[in-house]
């Protein structure tokens, strides 16, 4: 049986899945570090995205915006 926050987990996995491809394409990628108890999810950028300079953009306008509209519950998207 998945526990709560591994549900919560699956459910942002899957909303960055949606985001992943065009992450790829650029040579980059996003991997989850954390989800805290205040509902923010913890990301590190990685590949390219690690040092694109648009990665701020990508990060609010792209990933971000994906998360919150799968999964609700989650307040925001810190790169860390």
């Amino acid at each position: 049986m998945l526990t709560e926050s591994s549900a919560l987990l699956q459910q942002v996995e899957a909303s960055l899945d949606t985001m992943r491809p065009y992450l790829k394409d650029d040579g980059g990628n996003v991997e989850v570090v954390d989800i805290t108890e205040d509902m923010v999810v913890k990301v590190r950028l990685v590949g390219a995205c690690s040092v694109c300079p648009q990665s701020f953009m990508t990060m609010k306008a792209g990933i971000e915006e994906a998360v919150k509209r799968s999964v609700p519950q989650i307040k925001a998207v810190e790169a860390v």
